[in-house]
C-alpha cells in the first residue's frame, strides 16, 4: 500500500466483526463440550452446554443488530455453529445415553440405534440450509419447521429430565428414538411455528397487555426452581403448537388457511 495515499482514499482492510463472533464463538463451544461430555457420560453437564449454546446464539444475532456489525460471514458462521450446538450435539448426546443401548436388542437394532442419530443430525443441516436460502423471502412471523434450537432444547430437556428422576437411559430407549426421529421431522418439516418477531403490521399491533410481563417473570421463577422440567414444558409446548395449529387451519371451519 501507498503510505503517501490519504486515509480517506485507502482501500478498507477486509476484516470480521469481533463482538457478535464471540457469542457465536461461544455457542459453538457449548456444543462441542456437550459432545465431550456426553461421551464421558456427564449428562447434565452436556444438557446444561446445549442450552448455554442456545442463549449464546440468541444473543449473537441482536448484538450484530444493535451494534450495526452485520455481515455474511457473520450469518454463515451462525449457521456452521448451530449445526454443530443444536445438530450434533443433540444428537450425540441422545446417542451416548439410550440409543447406544439399542444393541443389546441385536445388531439391527444397534444400527437403527446410530441411524436415528444421524437422521436427526441431517434434518438439523437440511432446516438450517433451507432457512438460510429462503431468510429474503418468507414471513418472518413463522417459522417454516421447527427451529434447530427449540429441537436440541427439546431432547436436551428430556434427557436432563429423565436423568434428574433415575430413569436411565436403557429403559427408555425405545420412547427416546422416537423422540429423536420426532423432532427431527419436525425441523424439516413444513409446519408453521411462531418466531415471536411480532406481526410486521405496526407498532401498536405488536403491543401486549400489561399481566403478560408477569409471565416471564413467572418462566423465571420457575427456572430457578425446577430448570430441567420448566424447560421441557415450554419446549414440548412449543413443538405441540406447530402442529396443533396445523390441524385447527386444515380441519376446523373457518379457519385461517396456510398461505
Amino acid at each position: 500500500m501507498d503510505d503517501n495515499l490519504p486515509i480517506e482514499s485507502r482501500p478498507r482492510a477486509r476484516g470480521i466483526y469481533l463482538l457478535p463472533n464471540l457469542f457465536t464463538t461461544g455457542g459453538l463451544f457449548g456444543g462441542f463440550f456437550a459432545i465431550i461430555a456426553a461421551s464421558q457420560g456427564r449428562i447434565e453437564a452436556a444438557c446444561v452446554a446445549i442450552f448455554v449454546a442456545a442463549i449464546l446464539d440468541g444473543l449473537d444475532g441482536r448484538v450484530a443488530r444493535l451494534t450495526n456489525t452485520q455481515s455474511e460471514f457473520g450469518v454463515q458462521y451462525d449457521s456452521l455453529a448451530d449445526l454443530v450446538s443444536f445438530g450434533m450435539a443433540p444428537a450425540m448426546l441422545m446417542y451416548h445415553w439410550a440409543l447406544l443401548s439399542l444393541r443389546l436388542d441385536g445388531v439391527t437394532q444397534g444400527k437403527i440405534g446410530w441411524l436415528g442419530a444421524f437422521l436427526y443430525a441431517a434434518c438439523a443441516a437440511l432446516r438450517l440450509a433451507r432457512f438460510n436460502s429462503q431468510v429474503a423471502v418468507v414471513d418472518k412471523r413463522w417459522f417454516i419447521g421447527l427451529a434447530s434450537p427449540a429441537a436440541a432444547g427439546l431432547v436436551a430437556s428430556a434427557v436432563w429430565v429423565s436423568h434428574e428422576f433415575g430413569w436411565t437411559g436403557e429403559e427408555l430407549r425405545y420412547p427416546a428414538l422416537a423422540l429423536t426421529v420426532i423432532a427431527g421431522l419436525l425441523m424439516v418439516s413444513r409446519i408453521r411455528y411462531n418466531s415471536f418477531k411480532g406481526s410486521g403490521h405496526g407498532p401498536k399491533s405488536d403491543r401486549v397487555p400489561f399481566f403478560a410481563l408477569l409471565i416471564p417473570l413467572a418462566v423465571l421463577i420457575a427456572l430457578w426452581i425446577a430448570p430441567a422440567i420448566t424447560l421441557l414444558t415450554a419446549t414440548a409446548l412449543y413443538a405441540l403448537s406447530g402442529p396443533v395449529l396445523w390441524f385447527k387451519r386444515r380441519h376446523l371451519p373457518g379457519a385461517d388457511p396456510a398461505p
